[in-house]
This record gives structure tokens, sequence and C-alpha cells, in this order.
């Protein structure tokens, strides 16, 4: 590969790096996000891979590319946080148009153990408890695998190949801190995410 879009670096960067090290020397990344910038210089820096990768401010909705622009189009962990479906097929198609391939991975609503319940537990209540703070939602619920294969072909895609990975490791995105909740100012709502995220927790 000689160049790489990455719609989405993740949060500071944490999955830029290893796309950085998959270009190689001569390949660079495009990192595409709209926040979660805090920690970007000093992750990149520190994988010794800054000079590969070019950060962008962005909405990934209207890429500022040429048609296939790009080897690939990568979106890790990052449909959930689109905030629609209509959002998620506009990127999606953005993703086409600038790449003729596109790389989606991205958490399913599965739970084969203690540890990955407590979590869709925990996340699931991250739409509700952000609505409640700020007035609009956070990360969706993950979709399945079928629904993001529907969103892929609504946006003008084919998918080629699919499948899924068990870690079998706990995950912790979906921690949010107690203070987050208690800061609610609606008492019969913080009372029952309150109790919801100890639950889950």
């Amino acid at each position: 590969m000689r160049r790489q879009s990455f719609v989405g670096c993740g949060a500071h960067a944490l999955t830029t790096v290893p796309l950085a090290y998959l270009v190689g020397e001569t390949g660079r990344v495009v990192a595409v996000d709209r926040s979660r910038w805090r920690f970007f210089e000093e992750i990149t820096s520190s994988a010794g891979v800054k000079y590969r990768i070019i950060p962008l401010k962005l909405d990934a909705r209207e890429l500022p590319f040429p048609f296939r622009a790009f080897d690939l189009a990568v979106l890790v962990h990052g449909i959930r946080s689109l905030k629609s479906e209509e959002t998620m097929v506009k990127v999606i198609s953005e993703m086409l148009r600038v790449s003729e391939r596109v790389f989606i991975a991205e958490s399913l609503p599965v739970a084969n153990n203690e540890r990955q319940r407590a979590h869709l537990e925990l996340y699931n209540l991250r739409e509700e408890l952000f609505e409640a703070l700020f007035g609009e939602r956070d990360d969706l619920h993950y979709p399945t695998l079928e629904r993001l294969k529907e969103l892929v072909e609504r946006a003008g895609g084919r998918v080629i190949e699919s499948g899924t990975f068990e870690p079998k490791l706990p995950h912790y995105l979906a921690y949010i801190p107690r203070e987050y909740v208690e800061r609610i100012e609606d008492e019969e709502k913080r009372a029952e995410l309150l109790r919801r995220w100890e639950e889950a927790l």
C-alpha cells in the first residue's frame, strides 16, 4: 500500500498507530476525526510513527478528497459514534467514494461471558446518560453484523467478506465514572440511571 485513509482515528489515535506500521516507511495514514485528539501527539511520537500520519479534524460525512484517492478506507470501532443510521450510511458512502475498498471493524452486541455482559449493560446506558446530561445521545447501541451489512449495501457497497473474532477479554470502553451519572439534574432520572449503573458495574 502506498496510501491509506483511516476514517475515525479512535480515541487519541490508538488505532491509527498499527495502521501507520502497516503502511510502512513510505506509506501514509490520513487520520480523520472530529474530536478526541488530546493524546494524539504523545501516542504517535512515542510509537515512532508520527511522521507517517496526517491528522485532519473533519466531519467524515464530507471528505475533501478526490474519488479513489486511497488504497483503503478504514473505520474502527466508530460506526456506533455516528449518531444515526442516516449518518452511518453517509459516512460509508464517502469512504466508498474515496477508496474502492473499505474495512470496518466494530464491536457486536454479543456477550459470551459475565464480563462481556457487564460491558454491554454499561455501554447501553450511554445513550440515556449522555442525553440526560447534555441533551443529545452519545454512542448508539452496537449494531448486529447483519445490520452492518445492510448499512454497507444501503451506502452502495457490496460485502465481499465478513466475520467475527472473539478475543475472550473484558472490554473497558464502556466504563463511565459514577460522577457523570451524579451530575444529572433530573432527580428521578438520576436515581434510575444510578441504580442501573450500579447493577451493571
